[in-house]
């Protein structure tokens, strides 16, 4: 597959909520993940699905809206805007991020968020 088409794919499996699904079919087992916190980096597709996992069972999602795809040779990037709720804090709240992915060998190999923490 090209890296616009698991680009296309991987947002129409995100739209649908089928996060596990984009993740077997289109990443490498040892991706990495790169999060803009402390200690943000997850490697490998197995503490990648943990970490989704934890996230899932934090937050519930009212909405998330995927931004169309830009690629560059590589690359590609999208944004998520997500209307969510801390399970734990009952605190709702609208956020955004962007997204970028490096695709080698027909699988994605990293992705990387970018977002404010405050």
């Amino acid at each position: 597959m090209s890296t616009q088409e698991i680009a296309n794919s991987i947002v129409a499996l995100c739209s649908a909520g089928k996060f596990e699904d984009a993740y077997t079919q289109h990443f490498s087992k040892d991706a990495t993940s790169i999060e803009p916190m402390e200690n943000g980096v997850t490697k490998g597709l197995e503490a990648m699905f943990a970490k989704g996992a934890q996230w899932a069972e934090t937050f519930e999602v009212h909405s998330m809206e995927i931004g169309d795809v830009i690629v560059a040779d590589n690359y590609f990037a999208t944004t998520f805007t997500l209307d969510s709720t801390n399970r734990h804090t009952n605190q709702r709240t609208k956020s955004s991020e962007i997204a970028v992915y490096r695709v080698v060998d027909g699988k994605i190999v990293s992705e990387q968020f970018f977002y404010d923490m405050g």
